[in-house]
């Protein structure tokens, strides 16, 4: 039997929740979440920390209070939901295989998809770190699951290898349950987390951090964690000889970078972003299907949750614009290029009958910046510039370009991102 619905959205983290509100709210009566957990919520069921809602709802708030709000105003409609549903594949014409105890083996069709899988954590074997393969390496989130939500505490010293957020976030956790954390390795010359992380999780609780670093070797005794050594690493992020420190461990805590979740969005035929692993998109969130939306951490990672939910909304409204008939599709009017020290932009493709006042771009840039200075050009025509105050790495920025600017550009615009100094 196969089951059709008019929109369906698989993943019901932040992202599936926001866009599917959204587009209930623009109008569309059958919709369909599909969540692979217990529970909706996603990730944020897990980040007990506050910090969450500041740009939203103008408050601070835990995920688990975060997603909750959201959960609240789903409930308060007539969608439906089938949790603990496994999505198995998506095929280009918008056909979905799941599977769940309840229904058994489930054939879906839909006029319309969101996708909003999210992301997973690199492991250890991605970034091939020497040694022993003893119990008491996990990644960052691993253990952030464990301790929040299962109850168990994973180690008592502890070094963990990267600066991402949740690797300082479970940096200062780990910390207020009892456990030694003794450094934290990153092998950047900068921290790829938020400042106020770094401040609030190393700093306040005097926990090292050792920049243009990393694990050279783990060492394992009677099956667990014994020992790490970490060196500096030059220019090339090559270790250097003779700058090694070891700690005495039984924990080692991975937090080196997260991956958009596409292994369906590859079995449906979507293009993707060699750069961030995540999906290209235009304007509207709509992918390279038409019809297909995507929108969150599968299309690139995101530091705030409230970019996450702002970005849902207007994959929601997308999809309901669709379904109503209000959609152009086509090819790409322009093709949003990188230049300098920006590293990637979505979107990454703009038709202009789809923008009506302005397009906002989100991008990265790949240094530290104390002042900078980012240019939008089309060929040798500059046609904005933006002064920007600290820009680094582990902070998504934003820049927003009037329609009547972009309708000046010819077939790309170009954004670059430099040193103020430098200019």
């Amino acid at each position: 039997m196969t089951e059709y619905h008019e929109l369906i959205v698989v993943g019901g983290g932040p992202a599936g929740l926001a866009a599917a509100c959204e587009a209930w709210e623009k109008g569309v009566r059958d919709i369909l979440i599909l969540e692979r957990d217990k529970e909706l919520g996603g990730i944020l069921n897990q980040c007990i920390h506050n910090g969450f809602g500041l740009t939203y709802f103008k408050e601070e708030l835990t995920g688990p209070e975060y997603a909750g709000r959201f959960v609240k105003m789903l409930y308060s409609t007539d969608v439906k939901v089938k949790t603990d549903t496994m999505v198995l594949n998506i095929t280009p014409d918008k056909e979905i295989h799941a599977v769940n105890t309840f229904d058994g083996y489930l054939v879906l069709r839909a006029k319309s998809i969101i996708l909003t899988m999210g992301c997973r954590e690199r492991t250890r074997g991605a970034i091939g770190i020497p040694g022993d393969r003893p119990a008491g390496v996990l990644t960052a989130g691993a253990a952030q699951r464990y301790l929040n939500i299962e109850g168990y505490l994973v180690g008592k010293r502890v070094v963990i290898l990267g600066s991402g957020d949740i690797g300082l976030i479970m940096a200062r956790r780990m910390t207020l349950e009892g456990a030694k954390v003794l450094a934290v390795v990153e092998l950047m010359p900068y921290s790829n987390g938020l400042n106020r992380n770094i401040v609030q999780c190393l700093e306040d609780f005097d926990i090292p951090l050792y920049l243009a670093h990393t694990i050279t070797d783990i060492e394992g005794g009677d099956g667990r964690v014994s020992k790490v050594r970490v060196a500096q690493v030059d220019e090339n992020r090559m270790p250097m000889p003779g700058t090694e420190m070891e700690f005495d461990c039984d924990t080692v805590l991975l937090s080196v970078g997260l991956i958009p979740e596409n292994e369906l969005s590859k079995n449906a035929g979507l293009e993707l972003d060699r750069r961030t692993n995540g999906l290209v998109v235009y304007e509207n969130m709509e992918t390279s299907a038409e019809g297909i939306f995507a929108c969150g951490n599968v299309v690139h990672v995101h530091d705030l949750v409230d970019f996450v939910t702002a970005e849902s909304q207007a994959a929601g409204r997308s999809a309901a614009a669709y379904l109503a008939g209000n959609h152009t599709a086509g090819k790409a009017d322009l093709e949003v290029k990188t230049a300098g020290h920006v590293t990637y932009t979505v979107p990454q493709k703009l038709r202009l009958a789809n923008v009506e006042q302005s397009a906002k771009l989100f991008f990265r840039v790949n240094q530290v910046m104390p002042k900078a200075i980012v240019t939008v050009r089309s060929g040798a025509e500059t046609l904005a510039t933006f002064r920007r105050e600290h820009m680094a790495p582990g902070e998504m920025a934003t820049v927003t370009i009037p329609r009547v600017l972009l309708e000046k550009a010819n077939g790309t615009i170009t954004v670059t991102a430099e040193p103020a100094e430098e200019l």
